[in-house]
């Protein structure tokens, strides 16, 4: 029965949960995942491509934001959220009341987890896929069903997702996947969407979208009033990794549930240089020329070289490095080169981040002694 604020007991018991286990939770900490990226020690001079950042940082215009505004820093001046609010659900057609500002895409993520997911509802994911959404599944109790990819094309397999778990509470969908950089189709997607179970949720996670020039995004769904929600960040792309922006786009009753695990004001830094960067002409176009053409490049020299890889379409690609991924990380960090990890689905292949054109051939020069070794 809902309470006076609109609480059901169910948020209750999960907000009393939520409470008790404090700051501690790896959930609500995104140095959680980020230790899985974290090096420590590591050289100024080596290349850092192991954690899907964008080498490139912050726009110019979106650096001048920050710099203009950080003298007002001892304010919450909400009216910037507000404005990248307005800005972005003028650019995804939505209206204002579909879209939810976040530090981040992570917290949203994890969010949704705990609204919709539960010891009788699980999560549902890809194999290999991003991890958040299963840990915080973990920790509320709810089944994580890992679904492998489907061999060949290595996108979402929508329809073993759906037999694998008749009860789901959330499908999670990351287009472009991380890590391996493939499209999911439009039409498995709107099939997941239809075959559900009911009261389920589709996340659709584009971190990745604007690196892609064959995704279709899926704003329209929550403008048609399905059950999903969309993620979207501006840690990728954009480069603003660190400074910590992204948005959840859905229904506002999804949104509303969403939103009762979430407390405290946005970074300012973080929403004057979002609205910033959405404002640049072309931003989007050309910084996804740029990585793509590093990015093919690679590829080009790995094909040379008959090195097996997963033709992405993101900033970053899966190798199979024919031994042990642990061991080549070790390798390839002794040659100040540190690429991302591996996944235990897939032990012998590694993620690698697309640097700049020179971290690209350093990659090179190390990738092949490693390798060959």
């Amino acid at each position: 029965m809902p309470s006076s604020m609109g609480f059901t007991r169910r948020n209750f018991g999960r907000i009393a949960t939520v409470m008790a286990a404090g700051a501690a939770l790896p959930i609500y900490d995104e140095r959680a995942l980020a230790q899985l990226s974290k090096i420590r020690n590591m050289p100024p001079d080596a290349v850092k491509i192991n954690a899907n950042e964008n080498p490139l940082g912050p726009c110019p215009e979106a650096a001048d934001a920050v710099h203009n505004v950080i003298k007002n820093g001892g304010r919450y001046m909400f009216e910037l959220t507000d404005e990248l609010t307005q800005t972005m659900a003028g650019m995804e057609g939505l209206p204002e009341e579909c879209v939810n500002i976040y530090a981040g895409s992570s917290a949203p993520l994890h969010q949704t987890v705990l609204a919709f997911c539960s010891k009788d509802r699980s999560f549902v994911t890809a194999d290999p896929g991003y991890e958040a959404g299963g840990r915080a599944a973990g920790f509320i109790g709810a089944s994580v069903v890992n679904v492998p990819l489907r061999k060949g094309t290595w996108d979402h397999d929508v329809k073993a997702m759906l037999e694998a778990a008749p009860n789901a509470g959330l499908f999670y969908i990351c287009n472009p996947n991380n890590p391996t950089g493939t499209l999911t189709g439009r039409s498995d997607i709107e099939y997941l969407i239809a075959n559900k179970p009911a009261g389920s949720v589709v996340m659709i996670d584009e971190a990745y979208i604007h690196f892609s020039k064959n995704a279709v995004r899926c704003n329209d769904l929550v403008a048609a009033g399905k059950d999903v929600v969309v993620l979207r960040t501006f840690s990728k792309l954009y480069g603003m990794a660190g400074l910590r922006a992204g948005a959840a786009l859905a229904r506002p009753d999804l949104l509303d549930k969403i939103r009762i695990f979430t407390a405290g004001a946005m970074p300012v830094t973080a929403m004057t240089a979002a609205t910033a960067s959405l404002k640049v002409k072309n931003l989007v176009a050309e910084r996804g020329k740029f990585l793509a053409d590093i990015r093919e490049d690679v590829f080009r020299w790995l094909t040379g070289r008959n090195v097996e890889f997963i033709p992405s379409e993101s900033n970053c690609f899966m190798v199979n490095v024919q031994r042990p991924g642990t061991a080549f990380f070790a390798d390839m960090a002794k040659e100040k080169v540190y690429i991302g990890r591996s996944w235990p689905a897939w032990p012998n292949w590694v993620r690698v981040t697309v640097g700049t054109k020179e971290e690209m051939a350093r990659f090179k020069d190390a990738f092949a002694k490693c390798y060959n070794a």
